[in-house]
């Protein structure tokens, strides 16, 4: 009997370790086959088919590896929208809120909301009205089957089984299928009712000498610029009082400035390479609570974010004074709303461009250079490298591949002519006037006769 348990104990033990590595080399193949997409399959075809505008944004919504993995576990259908309607059809504000890199949520959920992880091919017989569940979990899309005609969403199916392969097929559309929550992110947008809503409060007069309230200003309109300059609503200074700004316009904000920095920074961090940069505006300094009052009160901002090839070029020396680094940041903010197509028209047409920034009174110029825009002077010059990283009719943010430092006037040389051509002035040259031939002749004779002394032009 124990030789018989012992015996037993051993069988099942070897049985146990067998369907462990069944399991192993089951487990495997299953992780392989979701990883792993034949040439064969549906989303290869979508990439090569004639539905190109819809794959790019695919690529750029980053859902290639949310399909693959849907693909190894169902059959899937794709509800393609023809090129000439993302192209020509598509209102060309809803395509550029679609391509912002903040609203990456918004272009997942509508492109989501285009498959289903099942197969309907024409030869299924649709009649009546069918709900299906869509990958985007928010959406469901409502097939309609009359006779020959079917429709999803009220949109017209084209090109029934446009492409069809083992695990899932397309089917080609008329038009872009937009979901509710995505219209309303859109509408939400440019939405103005937030702006309305609020009864205005007249910002108060200042005296410029004084800098104290001379008189309380008229009302203005919800939207329209402050009447205080924005030098008058900046926190003291730096290395006095990191505070917020003072709110010019009362104590109710006609716009969300808040959340709109936020939003800015989380986008600069979700486009890649400006991450110190945030991190300056967000825990070394205060600037992004002051810039969020500033737009709560009204005032717009063109950010020159620079990368993070050129933050990591800052000495110790440049960073360890206090407030040097919001003096840095303050010469990268420019009290206007400034886009790269408006900078470089201006270059353009006036050559150099001035531009005034919060570190008072130093000023940014720019010179169109190589087709883009250049800011700075010589060694410390950096040109615009990303532009329109973020732009919402309040801030926005243009990329710079250098740090800008304001240009050294003043700087005491021993020679005059390179003191005022380093203080940006022209380098004046007097020249001695020479009188004409004629007034020297006329001269030396009425010297020869002594009567110089009545004609003091001779002199």
């Amino acid at each position: 009997m124990a030789m018989d348990c012992g015996i037993y104990g051993v069988v099942k033990l070897r049985t146990l370790f067998i369907s462990f590595l069944l399991f192993l080399a089951f487990s495997s193949s299953s992780l392989s086959s979701t990883v792993q997409i034949n040439s064969n399959s549906i989303l290869v075809a979508l990439l090569d088919s004639h539905y190109t505008e819809l794959a790019e944004l695919v690529e750029k919504a980053m859902l290639l590896q949310t399909l693959e993995d849907t693909v190894g576990k169902n059959n899937i259908t794709i509800f393609a929208p023809k090129n000439e309607a993302l192209e020509r059809d598509l209102d060309p504000n809803f395509k550029t809120f679609l391509l912002e890199p903040r609203n990456l949520k918004s272009l997942q959920t509508l492109l989501m909301s285009h498959i289903i992880p099942i197969r309907i091919t024409g030869s299924n017989s649709v009649t009546g009205s069918t709900r299906h569940k869509t990958l985007s979990l928010q959406h469901n899309l409502i097939l309609n089957g009359t006779g020959q005609q079917w429709t999803v969403d009220g949109a017209k199916i084209l090109h029934t089984d446009a492409v069809t392969r083992p695990d899932g097929v397309i089917h080609g559309i008329e038009r872009l299928l937009i979901p509710r929550s995505v219209q309303d992110d859109f509408n939400r947008r440019r939405s103005l009712i937030s702006i309305a809503a609020i009864k205005p409060e007249g910002a108060p007069e200042v005296d410029p000498r004084t800098h104290r309230l001379k008189k309380p200003a008229p009302p203005q309109e919800a939207g329209s610029p402050p009447v205080l300059p924005i030098y008058d609503a900046l926190a003291p200074g730096p290395s006095l009082a990191p505070a917020p700004a003072p709110g010019p316009g009362g104590p109710h904000h006609h716009f969300n400035g808040e959340a709109q920095v936020k939003d800015f920074i989380q986008t600069l961090i979700h486009y890649g390479g400006y991450n110190e940069m945030a991190d300056i505006l967000v825990n070394l300094t205060s600037l992004a609570t002051e810039m969020s009052r500033l737009v709560s009160e009204g005032y717009v901002l063109t950010v020159l974010a620079p990368n993070d090839e050129a933050m990591a070029k800052l000495t110790t020396d440049q960073l360890s004074e206090p407030g040097s680094p919001e003096q840095i940041m303050y010469y990268h903010l420019i009290p206007e709303y400034q886009t790269e197509e408006s900078m470089y028209n201006a270059v353009r047409r006036f050559g150099k461009v001035r531009y005034d920034t919060l570190r008072l009174p130093h000023k940014v110029e720019a010179q169109e250079a190589d087709g883009s825009v250049k800011f700075g002077h010589a060694d410390g010059s950096a040109y615009l490298f990303d532009p329109d990283i973020y732009t919402d009719g309040r801030i926005s943010v243009q990329g710079i591949d250098g740090v800008l430092f304001p240009h050294q006037e003043g700087e005491v040389l021993p020679d005059n002519t390179l003191t005022r051509t380093r203080m940006g002035q022209p380098a004046k040259v007097l020249a001695k006037q020479r009188r004409g031939k004629l007034l020297e002749t006329a001269c030396w004779m009425l010297g020869t006769f002594g009567q110089h002394s009545r004609f003091t032009s001779c002199q």
